[in-house]
């Protein structure tokens, strides 16, 4: 994911910096270069939440675990970009930070660390077994940075951010 957040943000320099790529001609939010880099991004994104939901998955189906508690991680996913969300839309300044968005960060962060929490209590109380415990904790990291990689491509606020998709 690493890689494409690069591609990404190189391309986007090579697109401001070097006219002679892109004749200028399209504007910048329908440019089929950037236009494919950010496909090439959101494939990349798609990829790795796969990759970590199959580890959650795993960490809960197979055989000598069998127990699907862990599951419960599946709504820490769903509940932690929302703060972020709901300040980026109440909050009128995009530079500076305010006391909205230094709550969303705060809300966020308590639900991140309560979906790595969650299976370290499950396991310490034998509800799971230690290796599902770290499949587990293995697909919260996986999922949470496609999600920090879903913000840092598509919610920068320009013209070509997430909201066009």
């Amino acid at each position: 994911m690493h890689h494409i957040i690069s591609i990404w943000t190189a391309t986007a320099r090579v697109h401001k910096h070097l006219p002679q790529l892109c004749d200028h001609s399209c504007p910048l939010k329908y440019c089929p270069f950037l236009y494919w880099c950010l496909v090439l991004a959101l494939v990349g994104l798609s990829f790795s939440g796969a990759i970590g939901l199959t580890f959650l998955l795993l960490g809960c189906a197979i055989e000598t675990y069998g127990v699907y508690w862990p599951m419960f991680v599946l709504i820490f996913y769903i509940l932690s970009p929302i703060p972020t969300f709901i300040s980026r839309r109440l909050s009128d300044d995009s530079e500076s930070s305010n006391a909205c968005r230094e709550l969303a960060y705060f809300l966020t962060t308590g639900i991140v660390v309560s979906s790595f929490g969650l299976p370290i209590v499950l396991a310490r109380t034998n509800t799971i077994k230690w290796g599902a415990c770290g499949l587990v904790m293995t697909g919260n990291a996986v999922i949470f940075l496609t999600i920090l990689g879903f913000f840092i491509v598509f919610g920068g606020g320009d013209d070509w951010s997430w909201e066009q998709w």
